[in-house]
């Protein structure tokens, strides 16, 4: 159960990343970012209810509560134009248990390891724009870029490897992780290059979220 929230994470980055990139409206993804942030909550809670204190389900389950908070927050930003530095500031903190999961996981399961690095960047990344405030990085548009590096990463990251988990077909060997890792990279230099052009819908991008400051 701990991976079925996971099949929904990926198409709400991938609308997240649209609305970034200047490609929807960001009050399009309200109703998506509420239910899929309900999902992050709920079933880790039903999961760690019935664990009985196995440490292996605990462990899988509670970080979904970091994905839950997340977008219920971003749902309530859109909603109402709260100012957004303290959820930039919580991106943070996010970002560095994700660099712990990348440590934790790395002996045992590289490939997600791998996993984690990418949502660690998604997280530093609203970090850098909605606490530091910083409208560049490497160069680039920083809400643009992370658009485009949501919707690369975000199916990839998330709906497909909890589809694998759940069919028992999950790579954990070094060179499964090593591929990971070069498509990280690469999905990095194509966000980049993207972030360059023009939004399809000829609008400036969409901010990661609104604020009333």
């Amino acid at each position: 159960m701990e991976h079925v929230g996971l099949v929904f994470v990926g198409v709400i980055l991938l609308l997240n990343g649209l609305s970034a990139a200047g490609m929807i409206s960001g009050r399009s993804t309200i109703p998506l970012n509420f239910l899929v942030g309900l999902i992050q909550l709920v079933l880790p809670t039903v999961v760690l209810i019935q664990a009985a204190g196995n440490i292996d389900l605990i462990a899988a389950a509670w970080p979904s509560y970091l994905f839950g908070i997340t977008y219920l927050w971003v749902c309530y930003s859109l909603l109402t134009g709260v100012e957004e530095t303290g959820f930039g500031w919580y991106c943070l903190f996010v970002a560095g248990i994700a660099l712990y999961q990348v440590v934790r996981l790395l002996a045992f399961d590289p490939l997600f390891s791998v996993i984690w690095l990418c949502w660690a960047v998604a997280w530093f990344l609203l970090f850098w724009k909605l606490a530091l405030g910083r409208e560049s990085f490497a160069g680039r548009d920083t809400t643009r870029f992370t658009g485009w590096f949501l919707i690369l990463t975000g199916i990839p990251s998330s709906t497909v490897p909890a589809l694998l988990l759940m069919g028992g077909i999950w790579p954990t060997s070094g060179s499964a992780a090593l591929v990971g890792l070069v498509l990280l990279l690469l999905a990095g230099v194509v966000a980049a290059r993207l972030a360059r052009r023009t939004p399809l819908l000829d609008q400036p991008p969409t901010p990661l979220l609104p604020s009333t400051s």
